[in-house]
């Protein structure tokens, strides 16, 4: 009798050390605990610094709620948005972005928030398959490249004398010049298919929407082919009188396609 008793205790006692290892394995010590703000901010910019970005990010974060309501929860969410870019986790930094334009409509460092909302679409591209496959940016879907031209104009119209309007600026031509030749690509891909209607369709965009830019050259001389290939003589010869007109010394008048048995994903 006594043995079982003394088994129970046993057990008993096991069971509670079980039970308080468990308690102290499932709390996780907060090293901020006793931070002020401005120190967990210095110790989150040390980590950004460092390239320690998801560290920063946890820090930037623990800011947030530390310091609600005050400038540097501000500036915590933008540092956040960029580490979040720098760790590669483009959607989070945009969320973050469009989430401070929403609640802070009147900080002064809206057109930093601009920026680099327009930045980050800017820079979305193809990773390493795209130094692997030589796919440029006129070669791939637009929708980050209109996104980023948005943010830049948005930030260019409201904020003309802001340090990052000039950057923005050039950025918005090359944002053009690539959508145009988007049109273009997508142009001389169906005429090289013989898909001439879909062909002289897109051309015809590049022409309309993107007045002035390089890439119209060699719209017109899709347009030019397509419609000799229909037997349209009479657009044809239109569209070859503007493009010789325009750019009398073209190339494309005398060599065609420069690199058509050279594709985009031939690597060898």
């Amino acid at each position: 009798m006594l043995r079982a008793k003394l088994s129970v205790v046993c057990t008993l006692a096991f069971t509670g050390s079980v039970l308080l290892f468990a308690g102290c394995a499932s709390t996780v010590e907060d090293k901020t605990a006793g931070w002020s703000p401005n120190k967990i901010y210095a110790e989150a910019k040390d980590e950004l610094n460092a390239g320690a970005y998801d560290k920063a990010v946890l820090l930037f974060e623990k800011l947030e709620g530390r310091a609600a309501g005050t400038p540097l929860a501000q500036q915590a969410q933008l540092d956040k948005a960029y580490a979040n870019f720098k760790a590669g986790e483009s959607a989070q930094a945009l969320a973050t972005l469009d989430r401070f334009l929403k609640l802070h409509p009147a900080s002064p460092a809206i057109d930093y928030a601009l920026y680099l909302k327009g930045i980050i679409n800017f820079n979305d591209d193809l990773g390493m398959f795209s130094a692997i496959t030589r796919q440029d940016l006129s070669e791939r879907d637009q929708k980050a490249a209109k996104e980023s031209f948005s943010a830049f104009k948005e930030l260019v119209t409201r904020f003309p004398d802001s340090r990052y309007t000039p950057d923005a600026g050039q950025r918005m031509t090359h944002i053009v010049n690539s959508l145009a030749q988007y049109e273009v690509h997508v142009a001389k891909y169906y005429y090289l298919r013989g898909a001439h209607v879909a062909a002289i369709n897109r051309a015809q965009i590049a022409l309309a929407d993107y007045q002035g830019v390089p890439a119209v050259e060699e719209a017109l001389y899709i347009l030019t082919q397509s419609y000799d290939a229909l037997g349209m003589n009479q657009l044809r010869d239109d569209a070859k009188r503007v493009l010789v007109t325009n750019y009398p010394n073209s190339a494309f008048l005398t060599r065609g396609f420069k690199g058509d048995s050279d594709p985009w994903w031939k690597v060898w």
